[in-house]
């Protein structure tokens, strides 16, 4: 692609990026085939960019004409096909008869689990930033559904960060999605109870991963480190979890990605007992309350996926306000630099630390 090197002050608006511009910087401030925007200037001045490499005229405009007809075939495709909040309540909703199935005597049937959740999972790969929308569609009546679904979307996205198979994605997809089987097997008064449960009633909430397990043991299509994981998904490194007090090398990875997975979603979701919180507020809790609980590897996957969220995705801070990461911290991924929309200001989280990002907007 032909490209000409311009100086910042004959950057014009529009212009596209020929490539990857690096500032010392872990990933790039702008990315090949940026348009430049207003809000693009403050971030090339504060990081001393003199000359930016923009292709050629007529190059962009071939580009535009090829862009143009894709963002129409978008449109056309967009228009006939569900939004991903449609098929994920459909997939919540599957799996609620699935769970009813269960409760009333039913083996469990793996593959229409996977089936409920592989066309979902295809699309958080695709968009890892739906992972910190997931919340949103949960409600308190139906929780338990929803969770079981978002923890196995969020167990693939971390396991594909951290560079396992498509195969092993889908294998601990499944099994996130069936850790909490179990809970068919607890009465139904204590797992729907809705104040604090007593000694005894969390004693036996406590015995639903062996419940999963025995659930789950004879499906010869789920590895057996998946059955395990199911098993110890509430296992933690430093040995404070259930049901055995497992903690060390004891505790598979697998078993951590399910943990990280099932607390991040717990944690960011409205209960009756406690309010949601931010999955930014969460995310850094994990990190650093939880310290020595989980894997570190697993919660750095996490925690890049905040990091590789696009420059120009626009969010809510915890004041109410909103704008745009124009920039990511490398040593804070959820505390980027944001320009706000009213004002222009630019913040950087990571210095303001009684600011954070409350939630994204993202088009569904």
């Amino acid at each position: 692609m032909d490209y000409q090197l311009v100086k910042l002050s004959d950057l014009q608006l529009g212009a596209m990026v020929a490539k990857d511009i690096m500032a010392n910087t872990q990933y790039p401030i702008l990315y090949k085939n940026t348009k430049i925007t207003g809000e693009h200037f403050p971030v090339l001045k504060a990081f001393q960019i003199e000359r930016i490499p923009i292709v050629d005229i007529k190059e962009a405009d071939k580009a535009q004409q090829v862009q143009s007809v894709s963002s129409s075939i978008e449109t056309i495709k967009e228009t006939f096909k569900n939004s991903f909040e449609r098929k994920y309540n459909e997939s919540v909703a599957k799996f609620k008869q699935e769970f009813l199935n269960w409760d009333a005597g039913s083996n469990v049937n793996i593959s229409k689990v996977r089936e409920s959740i592989l066309p979902l999972i295809d699309e958080v790969l695709l968009n890892k930033e739906k992972i910190f929308i997931l919340n949103e569609y949960s409600t308190t009546k139906d929780y338990f559904y929803h969770h079981s679904i978002a923890i196995s979307l969020i167990s693939a996205v971390i396991a594909q960060k951290m560079n396992y198979s498509k195969g092993d994605i889908t294998q601990i997809a499944i099994a996130a999605a069936v850790a909490d089987a179990g809970m068919a097997k607890i009465n139904k008064k204590i797992r729907e109870k809705n104040g604090l449960l007593s000694e005894y009633e969390f004693k036996e909430i406590q015995e639903h991963p062996y419940y999963s397990l025995q659930m789950v043991n004879h499906i010869s299509t789920l590895k057996k480190e998946m059955k395990l994981a199911i098993y110890q998904h509430h296992e933690r490194l430093d040995g404070s979890g259930y049901p055995r007090g497992e903690k060390g090398s004891k505790v598979l990875i697998h078993s951590h990605i399910i943990a990280v997975a099932d607390v991040f979603h717990a944690m960011t979701c409205e209960r009756i007992y406690r309010s949601k919180e931010s999955p930014f507020k969460v995310l850094e809790m994990i990190r650093e309350s939880d310290f020595g609980k989980f894997n570190i590897e697993v919660v750095q996957a996490l925690n890049t996926c905040v990091a590789n969220l696009s420059l120009g995705t626009s969010v809510e801070l915890s004041n109410g306000e909103e704008g745009t990461i124009i920039f990511a911290n490398k040593t804070s991924p959820v505390r980027p630099v944001i320009k706000l929309h009213e004002t222009d200001q630019i913040v950087d989280l990571s210095k303001n630390r009684n600011i954070y990002i409350e939630r994204l907007i993202l088009n569904n």
